[in-house]
């Protein structure tokens, strides 16, 4: 079994034990990232016993050789956009996209995502407005989902009584409490 799928396979029933889900999970060299969600949002302690009963599980079967840090967190507000999974998710959401140098249609994109395969997510670009591009996920270089702040009246200003403070406001349900934003716990092991 490879290291990647020997870690999923000890990490995945972790996580379902914990009811949360697994949104995504990413070695990069001596950091393993297991990032986490749930409807509502995680708060530092949900993230504190996924991390203490993860760390517990890969000490036990000792998927990885050597040394690694355990970085588990929640998704944040701004997420990225990495498998067809998150793409998947993604529909209907504003999103930000970078593509690969020298693309033949430009370097940066914003709009909303319309639909989402396997291998090409399909955009309602901001510029020019009103069309629509399929992106190869190839020529992807970075996405992510962009949060958007509801724009309401300052307390006292014009035109407002009580007006209250201006909120942040997402498309999604499953966001964290916007005054929280993204919640990380780290673990030497």
């Amino acid at each position: 079994m490879s290291i990647p799928a020997a870690v999923r396979a000890v990490i995945e029933p972790v996580v379902a034990a914990q009811e949360v889900e697994l949104f995504d999970l990413e070695q990069a060299g001596p950091v393993l990232r297991v990032t986490i969600d749930r409807p509502g949002g995680v708060d530092i302690d949900v993230i504190t016993s996924v991390t203490r009963a993860l760390s517990r599980a890969l000490d036990e079967h000792d998927p990885i050789a050597g040394q690694f840090t355990l970085e588990v967190s929640s998704p944040g507000l701004e997420r990225a956009l990495r498998t067809p999974s998150h793409w998947q998710w993604a529909i209907g959401r504003q999103v930000s996209i970078k593509t690969i140098p020298d693309h033949r249609l430009g370097r940066r994109f914003t709009g909303i995502v319309t639909a989402a395969t396997a291998t090409t997510a399909t955009i309602a670009v901001d510029e020019p407005a009103g069309e629509v591009v399929t992106f190869p996920f190839g020529e992807i270089d970075k996405a992510r989902t962009v949060f958007v702040w509801d724009a309401k009246p300052k307390p006292g200003g014009k035109g407002t009584k009580h007006a209250k403070a201006a909120r942040p406001t997402s498309s999604s349900t499953n966001d964290p409490d916007p005054e929280i934003g993204s919640s990380e716990e780290k673990v030497q092991s």
